[in-house]
């Protein structure tokens, strides 16, 4: 079978939509190597993260002829190009399908993420709103299936959208495999790199309004002296950042929080959550909430927000609190903190709910199964 992907973010994300793209394609290939993979970027860029896509035998790189124009091509020339390739069918990775493939007889699936921007529409500028309806609407329409990251984004597709509920799949997404391995860094030398204290309680993600790191950070401050190991947050930002920064002033913790804002190693992230006392994850709303499962595969106890997706990430032995409860969370970072036995229950077992749930051979198979039904 021939098989083409929306590249675009494959190679020029190295965030959470790439991150997803790149670990979908590379674990389908390796579980079914002899079908034929086309991946289509307006630009595809190689590095450390993309070269294993340009190195096989049956995985075809194709990009837009001239750049200034690749965002006409993969919208409004894919599907003609598609036909050309003779491709089966075409599987739109973040929320978009070109125009025109249902006049094609390719068969078409797209993976919707989220709709954070009709949930939390105010995190968005109305320019992005608008573009976002449009397309999201569109591919959800003329896509012969549906893949939702999560059961609250299908709920969110059946409530805005009012899709037919047996056209969409949850088909959970995996994380790098990197996670799935023992850790072969050394961890002084990381945290020396990183200029981390030995102990602490992590976050890890953008430092955006979205995240709720204030939360987090008033949480802290209301932790016993004798608990306030270093705070930790691994991610970048720009106002918010900033706004996060003050405030951590303004509470006097200062001193005792770190921020990372240059960690783009996944090995080295694996190893800063492996020495991590727990993660936390305050997020408003998420469409799934990779971090969570990178912390558990990385014997690391999950306190998260019971907000949108996040307890289908986290499992039932991760705690969870209300994200505008700022009470609730010191309360749960205590238990943690102090509870020897909690603290082993949460780290056996959210490992091996993560290993059960969001391993490649799991996700694989419930990919592969949205596929062949359309044939």
């Amino acid at each position: 079978m021939k098989v083409g992907f929306d590249g675009k973010r494959l190679f020029n994300n190295y965030t959470g939509l790439g991150n997803y793209s790149r670990t979908l394609v590379k674990n389908l290939f390796e579980a079914e190597p002899d079908n034929q993979y086309y991946l289509y970027s307006p630009e595809a860029r190689k590095s450390t993260d993309t070269s294993y896509f340009f190195n096989k035998k049956n995985i075809h790189v194709h990009t837009a002829p001239y750049k200034l124009l690749g965002a006409y091509w993969r919208s409004y020339q894919l599907a003609s190009i598609l036909e050309n390739d003779k491709v089966d069918l075409y599987h739109g990775l973040s929320h978009e399908l070109p125009v025109g493939i249902r006049r094609t007889n390719i068969r078409s699936v797209v993976t919707m993420h989220d709709l954070i921007f009709k949930i939390l529409p105010d995190t968005y500028p109305p320019i992005d709103r608008y573009i976002y309806e449009k397309k999201f609407k569109y591919s959800c329409e003329v896509a012969d299936r549906i893949i939702a990251i999560s059961e609250c984004t299908k709920s969110d597709l059946i409530k805005f959208y009012n899709i037919d509920p047996e056209k969409i799949s949850v088909v959970y997404q995996s994380c790098s495999p990197v996670f799935f391995e023992e850790t072969i860094a050394d961890t002084r030398i990381v945290l020396s790199q990183y200029r981390m204290p030995s102990e602490y309680i992590l976050y890890v993600g953008s430092i955006t309004e979205r995240k709720n790191i204030q939360t987090l950070l008033r949480a802290y401050a209301f932790l016993p002296e004798s608990l306030k190991i270093p705070l930790v947050l691994v991610g970048d930002g720009k106002e918010y950042l900033e706004s996060c920064k003050k405030l951590a002033t303004e509470l006097k913790i200062d001193n005792s929080v770190y921020w990372v804002t240059d960690q783009r190693d996944t090995q080295h992230l694996q190893t800063i959550y492996r020495n991590a006392q727990c993660f936390v994850y305050p997020s408003l709303y998420e469409g799934f909430g990779i971090p969570i499962i990178e912390a558990l595969l990385s014997k690391t106890p999950v306190v998260a927000s019971s907000a949108s997706c996040l307890p289908e990430a986290g499992g039932p032995d991760s705690l969870y609190f209300r994200p505008d409860n700022v009470k609730e969370l010191t309360e749960q970072l205590v238990s943690v903190l102090t509870n020897e036995g909690l603290r082993g229950k949460m780290i056996t077992r959210g490992y091996d709910f993560a290993q059960k749930n969001f391993s490649a051979k799991t996700t694989v198979q419930n990919l592969t199964s949205v596929y062949r039904a359309l044939f």
